[in-house]
């Protein structure tokens, strides 16, 4: 398949952006807290660290977690003969207007993304699991394994980790190069359906990426997640809840008197949130709070004496409430008024 000249100049561009990466962060973590409200980050270059590389190391220490150094990444020794590797293929299919060599500079730079997502998820688990038993403060089957992409709560600490400027050239690249293989195939080929246009297939991939981006809510790990209002650990696997903002960040809670409190602070606007889930008291899975029903008993004793159960089905409802003899039944703007 020979490229047109179109796609030969853009990937050429497209190619020689990868020198960027060399001069910009490809990763970066964030860590908030309330005495750090203004965040600490680290950043991960091709080569080295930077950022608040001491404090957090200071910070860790206290925990049993390995001090973070240049030495303990020996893929600082090679990453930037990998990107200037996948930069000289690309360059190549360019220059001989290629799609075969075009097709495998697209395979090797997903290669490139999966590698390293896994390469990045092993160190922080090593990270975050193998702690010094000495250490000052120990928590009991407490990990503090990073987030691999997007937030997560540890201890007293929201953390963030997520490409940065770097990632996102070689990410924009590699969705390029994919763009253009399937249209110059459609192209040369000419089997495409006569109502699959150029157009068309953008905005398919367009809303793949919108739904892969798009922000869900989080699984509640039972003995490992940390209530973001009270920082106690989530325990109790009949009660939990969730909010999650428009931009991806969850906020877990231990029960729901923590999140109507959390609310109530307004750390987060009600045009931020893209849901407020709460745990069925039966079930134990996630339901939208604005489809419950609630029930409020002092026999319920929740971890943080709310003492409502919440349900996704009415009739779950109305059997705690004959159980327990009694109850006020709520919904979620009752609820929400009560703290």
């Amino acid at each position: 398949m020979k490229l047109s000249n179109i796609t030969r100049i853009t990937l050429g561009v497209a190619s020689l952006s990868l020198i960027a990466t060399f001069f910009v962060p490809l990763w970066q973590i964030m860590l908030w807290a309330p005495q750090y409200p203004e965040g600490l980050e680290m950043k991960i270059w091709h080569n080295s660290l930077s950022g608040s590389i001491d404090i957090i190391n200071g910070l860790n220490h206290y925990i049993g977690m390995k001090h973070i150094s240049v030495d303990m990444f020996p893929e600082f020794g090679y990453i930037g003969f990998l990107i200037g590797f996948l930069m000289v293929i690309g360059l190549i299919a360019a220059a001989l207007g290629s799609g075969r060599v075009l097709f495998f500079f697209t395979l090797l730079s997903y290669g490139y993304g999966f590698a390293a997502l896994y390469d990045f998820w092993a160190w922080g688990y090593d990270y975050g699991h193998n702690l010094d038993p000495n250490a000052a403060i120990k928590v009991p089957d407490m990990s503090y394994q990073p987030p691999l992409i997007g937030y997560k709560n540890l201890l007293n600490f929201t953390s963030y980790s997520g490409p940065d400027t770097g990632a996102w050239i070689i990410i924009i690249v590699c969705l390029l190069a994919t763009v253009l293989w399937w249209w110059e195939f459609f192209k040369n080929r000419k089997k495409v359906t006569s109502g699959v246009t150029m157009a068309s297939l953008l905005a398919l991939f367009a809303s793949i990426q919108f739904t892969a981006c798009a922000p869900q809510p989080e699984p509640i790990r039972y003995g490992e997640d940390n209530c973001y209002f009270c920082k106690m650990t989530l325990t109790d696997k009949r009660y939990g809840a969730e909010l999650v903002t428009q931009k991806g960040k969850v906020y877990k809670f231990d029960d729901l008197n923590c999140l109507g409190n959390f609310i109530k602070l307004g750390e987060v606007m009600p045009e931020n949130t893209a849901f407020i889930l709460a745990v069925d008291f039966k079930t134990g899975q996630l339901t939208d709070v604005q489809q419950a029903y609630f029930l409020n008993n002092e026999a319920l004793k929740s971890p943080m004496r709310a003492d409502i159960a919440c349900f996704t089905e009415q009739e779950h409802r109305n059997g705690l409430k004959t159980e327990l003899g009694g109850g006020q039944e709520m919904n979620w703007q009752e609820v929400k008024q009560g703290f």
